[in-house]
């Protein structure tokens, strides 16, 4: 009789495809599970994006210690802020979709120079901002509508913040760069690394240099991470790694790059501006219409976040795999996103329905606000289904190098249909509120059905970048 040894691979879990996922090695993402794939790239950029929204609140809740002047300076400066925020997502965006496009043909030393190009493309932009906010960060201060004694308070805190905007934009930049490589891990660690420094450095120079510590703070925090990115960028360990021979600028690859940003840069900022419109119609209505609109919208966009992460996954699979010739491979990729992304704010949706009075009354007892935040939460998480497969679509289409589809998209139904029909419903209609809510749950509902449509129809599979 023979003795027969059978080795069986033990089955992972979910605890060690979760570690795998937070390591920093490069994942080949076109071969193999797309059920892995999006997994392996979710977690990372789901943790990456909670702390995106972690600066702005430490800063905050220090400064507003000095008063009320000291925290509208740093109201005011994140708005103008906002200009730079929308550039270096647009230059983040075209970043992942040329990486992320290169390392799909196996083309590392592509991607390297295209990672280059792009970086190059960021310090000319950065000069032109730091130029501005060397003699003009007064005037940007009071064009923002603060007063003499925030202008004068302030000053130094916008300067050193437009000064400092090269950081801003390579800490995005260079996390598209590896999200596009495949390595979401260390788009995720460089941004844990940024956010503790500045939890750390923010007490400590705001109690030594008051308001303009904390700049020195944030950009100080914002250059450690930018430092760690860098390190791992050019020390040659990585799957991208830059040398100088890959800064020569290279007109095609600085086109190509330009005209995926600056169509990702408009995206951004079409979609940022409708929301501050919308917030213009609900002020409308009083202080407190306003209280509870704030509310609602940020529980939403609490439980947005890992709905974003996991949207975010199927713009680096789009990039590969077609890089990789693989069309059918990325479109399952996008479609199995969706599903996920679907079921998770089918849950969320549910939650918000039943639980609305609860998640509320966590922030405010104000029966006027309360009134107005659970209606705002019950109505618009009803389109959550569709937000999250809408997000899906059109970070696939900015991986496949597509910003112009979803741009168009969102100046359409954002500005020539959602202002127009939200002010009809509240004013017109004499809905109030609850018009402005309706308005926005069909506007996204309408956004997710004309993407679905637009990406059935494949024409992003044969994007050249």
């Amino acid at each position: 009789m023979t003795n027969t040894t059978i080795n069986h691979t033990p089955k992972k879990g979910f605890f060690s495809y979760f570690r795998e996922a937070l390591n920093s090695e490069h994942q080949d993402f076109t071969q193999g599970s797309i059920r892995k794939a999006v997994f392996m790239l979710a977690i990372p950029m789901i943790l990456e994006m909670c702390m995106e929204s972690v600066f702005a609140v430490v800063d905050i809740f220090f400064v507003s210690k000095l008063g009320a002047g000291a925290a509208a300076t740093v109201g005011l400066t994140e708005s103008f802020l906002t200009l730079i925020y929308s550039v270096a997502i647009g230059l983040s965006m075209a970043a992942t979709a040329m990486v992320a496009r290169r390392i799909g043909e196996k083309n590392p030393e592509g991607a390297a120079k295209a990672g280059a190009q792009a970086l190059l493309l960021s310090f000319g932009i950065s000069v032109l901002i730091s130029i501005i906010g060397v003699f003009y960060a007064a005037d940007i201060l009071a064009i923002m509508g603060a007063d003499e004694a925030v202008v004068a308070m302030g000053t130094n805190y916008t300067r050193i913040m437009l000064i400092g905007n090269l950081v801003i934009m390579l800490l995005f930049l260079i996390n598209g760069i590896f999200r596009g490589a495949g390595d979401a891990a260390m788009a995720m660690k460089s941004l844990w690394l940024a956010n503790i420094c500045n939890i750390i450095l923010c007490p400590i120079l705001i109690d030594q240099f008051g308001l303009t510590g904390a700049a020195i703070a944030t950009t100080t925090g914002r250059g450690i991470g930018v430092l760690y990115q860098l390190y791992h960028l050019f020390n040659g360990k990585n799957i991208v790694r830059i040398v100088r021979k890959h800064f020569i600028p290279n007109k095609e690859i600085l086109t190509s790059i330009a005209n995926i940003a600056s169509t990702g840069t408009l995206q951004f900022i079409i979609g940022s501006a409708s929301w501050i419109a919308m917030a213009r119609i609900v002020s409308g209505f009083g202080s407190d219409a306003v209280a509870g609109y704030t509310i609602a919208i940020r529980l939403l966009i609490f439980f947005i976040m890992p709905a974003w992460g996991l949207s975010n996954a199927a713009a680096t699979l789009v990039g590969q795999n077609l890089g990789a010739q693989q069309p059918d491979r990325a479109e399952q990729s996008v479609w199995k996103t969706a599903r996920y992304n679907a079921i998770f704010m089918a849950f969320v949706s549910v939650l918000f329905v039943v639980g609305a009075e609860f998640f509320v009354g966590l922030i405010s007892h104000d029966p006027a606000v309360t009134k107005t935040a659970v209606t705002a939460l019950r109505i618009v998480s009803l389109g959550y289904i569709f937000y999250g497969v809408g997000m899906v679509m059109i970070n696939a289409f900015n991986g496949a190098g597509d910003s112009r589809t979803p741009t168009w998209i969102n100046l359409f139904w954002f500005w020539v249909f959602q202002i127009p029909f939200a002010l009809l419903l509240s004013k017109v209609l004499n809905m109030g509120t609850t018009g402005v809510f309706i308005a926005i749950v069909t506007t996204e509902t309408c956004i997710t059905i004309t993407s679905v449509i637009l990406f059935k129809r494949g024409k992003w599979k044969l994007v050249k970048v």
